[in-house]
């Protein structure tokens, strides 16, 4: 006898368990599980409008590795871009992830 899999109606209904969510918050905390993304993400919310030669050297790590964490968070609508001159400036974009730097202690400058 050969065992398929559930039907539907044999499942359990769990609130919150949506596979598509569960996806999402996945991604997004794979994210912050980066120390360095981290660090840039609570630079900008302590002092936005930074540059990535600015918050490459606040958080030591290369400006060529923070453009990288940075076009990261960019990709996932978590920052925002903006030239200023010659110079591009950041900024925090969604307001979750504000809400969260504030929840594990970030402050504003």
């Amino acid at each position: 006898m050969t065992v398929g899999p559930e039907p539907e109606s044999a499942r359990p209904v769990v609130p919150g368990l949506d596979v598509a969510g569960i996806e999402h918050w996945a991604r997004r905390f794979d994210l912050l599980s980066d120390a360095n993304r981290l660090r840039l993400l609570v630079c900008l919310h302590h002092s936005p409008g930074q540059s990535v030669t600015e918050l490459a050297a606040a958080v030591g790590m290369s400006a060529t590795a923070a453009s990288h964490a940075l076009r990261l968070l960019r990709y996932q609508g978590w920052v925002t871009a903006a030239k200023s001159g010659r110079i591009v400036r950041y900024r925090l974009a969604d307001e979750t992830i504000h809400q969260l730097l504030h929840w594990i202690g970030a402050t504003h400058a």
